[in-house]
Protein backbone atom coordinates (compact mmCIF):
# COMPACT_ATOMS: atom_id res chain seq x y z
CA UNK A 1 0.00 0.00 0.00
CA UNK A 2 1.08 3.27 -0.81
CA UNK A 3 1.56 6.19 1.32
CA UNK A 4 1.94 8.70 -1.54
CA UNK A 5 -0.22 11.82 -1.18
CA UNK A 6 -1.17 13.49 -4.49
CA UNK A 7 -2.32 17.08 -4.44
CA UNK A 8 -3.52 19.12 -7.22
CA UNK A 9 -1.83 22.47 -7.67
CA UNK A 10 -2.67 25.48 -10.16
CA UNK A 11 1.04 25.50 -11.07
CA UNK A 12 1.50 25.74 -14.52
CA UNK A 13 5.20 27.06 -14.98
CA UNK A 14 7.92 24.97 -14.29
CA UNK A 15 10.31 27.79 -14.56
CA UNK A 16 8.49 29.41 -11.89
CA UNK A 17 8.27 26.03 -9.55
CA UNK A 18 11.42 25.83 -9.43
CA UNK A 19 11.93 29.66 -8.46
CA UNK A 20 9.43 29.95 -5.62
CA UNK A 21 10.61 26.35 -4.26
CA UNK A 22 14.55 27.99 -4.39
CA UNK A 23 13.26 30.97 -2.43
CA UNK A 24 12.00 29.08 0.16
CA UNK A 25 15.50 27.72 0.81
CA UNK A 26 15.19 24.25 -1.07
CA UNK A 27 17.92 22.51 -3.83
CA UNK A 28 15.69 21.65 -6.35
CA UNK A 29 17.06 18.58 -8.06
CA UNK A 30 15.58 17.63 -11.79
CA UNK A 31 13.91 14.43 -12.69
CA UNK A 32 14.31 12.22 -9.69
CA UNK A 33 12.80 9.91 -7.10
CA UNK A 34 10.61 11.06 -4.58
CA UNK A 35 11.61 8.67 -1.41
CA UNK A 36 8.56 7.97 1.15
CA UNK A 37 7.82 5.07 4.23
CA UNK A 38 9.66 1.92 4.09
CA UNK A 39 11.74 2.84 0.59
CA UNK A 40 8.53 3.31 -1.10
CA UNK A 41 9.73 5.43 -4.33
CA UNK A 42 7.78 7.49 -7.08
CA UNK A 43 9.39 9.25 -9.96
CA UNK A 44 8.65 13.47 -10.42
CA UNK A 45 10.00 15.95 -12.50
CA UNK A 46 11.34 18.10 -10.08
CA UNK A 47 12.14 16.61 -6.46
CA UNK A 48 13.09 18.42 -3.01
CA UNK A 49 14.25 16.82 0.48
CA UNK A 50 11.95 17.50 3.40
CA UNK A 51 12.68 18.34 6.99
CA UNK A 52 12.17 15.11 7.68
CA UNK A 53 15.37 12.43 6.67
CA UNK A 54 14.44 10.45 4.00
CA UNK A 55 11.60 11.55 2.86
CA UNK A 56 11.30 14.06 -0.15
CA UNK A 57 8.44 16.34 -2.22
CA UNK A 58 7.45 16.02 -5.01
CA UNK A 59 6.24 17.94 -8.18
CA UNK A 60 5.05 16.10 -11.62
CA UNK A 61 2.44 17.45 -14.64
CA UNK A 62 -0.77 16.45 -14.85
CA UNK A 63 -2.76 17.77 -17.30
CA UNK A 64 -2.03 20.98 -17.49
CA UNK A 65 -0.79 21.76 -13.78
CA UNK A 66 1.79 20.07 -11.49
CA UNK A 67 0.59 18.08 -8.50
CA UNK A 68 2.72 17.85 -5.39
CA UNK A 69 3.26 14.16 -4.39
CA UNK A 70 5.10 13.02 -0.55
CA UNK A 71 3.99 10.79 1.65
CA UNK A 72 3.16 13.70 4.29
CA UNK A 73 2.57 10.70 7.08
CA UNK A 74 6.26 10.49 7.33
CA UNK A 75 6.86 14.30 7.04
CA UNK A 76 5.99 15.24 10.33
CA UNK A 77 7.97 18.97 10.80
CA UNK A 78 6.09 20.66 7.82
CA UNK A 79 2.36 20.67 7.02
CA UNK A 80 1.09 20.57 3.35
CA UNK A 81 -0.85 23.10 3.83
CA UNK A 82 1.94 25.89 5.07
CA UNK A 83 4.19 24.32 2.11
CA UNK A 84 1.07 25.09 -0.69
CA UNK A 85 0.78 28.27 0.99
CA UNK A 86 4.03 29.76 0.63
CA UNK A 87 4.59 28.43 -2.67
CA UNK A 88 1.53 29.78 -3.92
CA UNK A 89 2.52 33.20 -3.09
CA UNK A 90 6.38 33.10 -4.13
CA UNK A 91 5.22 31.40 -7.89
CA UNK A 92 2.47 34.72 -8.21
CA UNK A 93 5.31 36.62 -7.59
CA UNK A 94 7.60 34.89 -10.30
CA UNK A 95 4.99 35.05 -12.73
CA UNK A 96 3.75 38.60 -12.04
CA UNK A 97 7.17 39.85 -12.56
CA UNK A 98 7.85 38.17 -15.76
CA UNK A 99 4.90 38.47 -17.76
CA UNK A 100 5.69 42.66 -16.44
CA UNK A 101 9.04 42.98 -17.49
CA UNK A 102 7.79 41.34 -20.56
CA UNK A 103 5.29 44.38 -20.88
CA UNK A 104 8.27 46.83 -20.31
CA UNK A 105 7.91 47.40 -16.50
CA UNK A 106 11.22 47.13 -14.32
CA UNK A 107 10.64 46.45 -10.41
CA UNK A 108 11.79 49.76 -8.88
CA UNK A 109 10.94 48.77 -5.31
CA UNK A 110 9.57 45.63 -3.46
CA UNK A 111 8.23 45.97 0.39
CA UNK A 112 7.05 43.05 2.36
CA UNK A 113 4.21 43.98 4.90
CA UNK A 114 3.41 42.90 8.21
CA UNK A 115 0.67 40.46 7.31
CA UNK A 116 3.42 38.55 5.04
CA UNK A 117 1.82 40.49 1.94
CA UNK A 118 4.52 41.58 -0.67
CA UNK A 119 4.08 44.79 -2.09
CA UNK A 120 5.59 45.57 -6.06
CA UNK A 121 5.99 49.16 -6.84
CA UNK A 122 6.92 49.17 -10.76
CA UNK A 123 8.36 51.00 -13.38
CA UNK A 124 7.69 51.36 -16.98
CA UNK A 125 10.49 52.87 -19.28
CA UNK A 126 9.78 54.61 -22.50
Amino acid sequence: MSHFTRIQTQFVEKEYLRKALEDLGYKVRESGVVRGWRGQRTEAELVVESPTPGYDIGFRKSGETYEVVADWWGIRSLKQETLLAQLRQRYAYHATLDKLQKQGFSLAAEEKQADGRIRLVLRRMR
